[in-house]
């Protein structure tokens, strides 16, 4: 066990527009190089088109497009005896919003043409719906905890 404190999470500032601390840390997430105004604009835009195509409000649809993708089970190596195991264990809620974030943003960044916000959107659209490559991703973490189910017996 380790011998250093527990580290306190920082209170996040909301984000002007929305007042929510979600969309902040989606703000940070979504941020390069320190530009935090961009980073903003896109994030700010991407929500606008994912209300309008949920016809919902934006704070709304936003959260459930994160829920949609966020894991609850997944696999960390374990090193038992010489042989390393790959065993499934629930995921916190810090780390879980944290992946689901990732995902989302990283698989916005992958799509083809458009500008950033337009790709966000769609992202953030298919997350709604339960579609696209993050909730593949997420169910393709699942998955690989469901096979290694043996080894759950390994957790401590």
């Amino acid at each position: 066990m380790s011998r250093k404190r527990r580290h306190k999470l920082r209170k996040i500032q909301c984000d002007p527009l929305y007042n929510s601390e979600l969309v902040s840390k989606f703000v940070n997430k979504t941020m390069l190089d320190g530009k935090k105004s961009i980073a903003q604009r896109i994030v700010y835009k991407a929500l606008n088109i994912l209300s309008e195509r949920t016809k919902e409000n934006e704070l709304a649809a936003f959260e459930m497009a994160i829920n949609n993708v966020k894991p609850i089970m997944e696999v960390k190596s374990r090193r038992v005896g010489g042989s390393t195991y790959q065993v499934p264990m629930e995921v916190r809620p810090e780390r879980a919003l944290g992946l689901a974030m990732k995902w989302i943003i990283l698989n916005a960044q992958v799509r083809n043409g458009k500008s950033m916000f337009e790709k966000l959107g769609d992202e953030l659209f298919d997350s709604y719906r339960k579609m696209g490559n993050s909730i593949k991703k997420r169910e393709d973490t699942h998955k690989m905890a469901e096979a290694n189910k043996a080894f759950a017996h390994f957790r401590w």
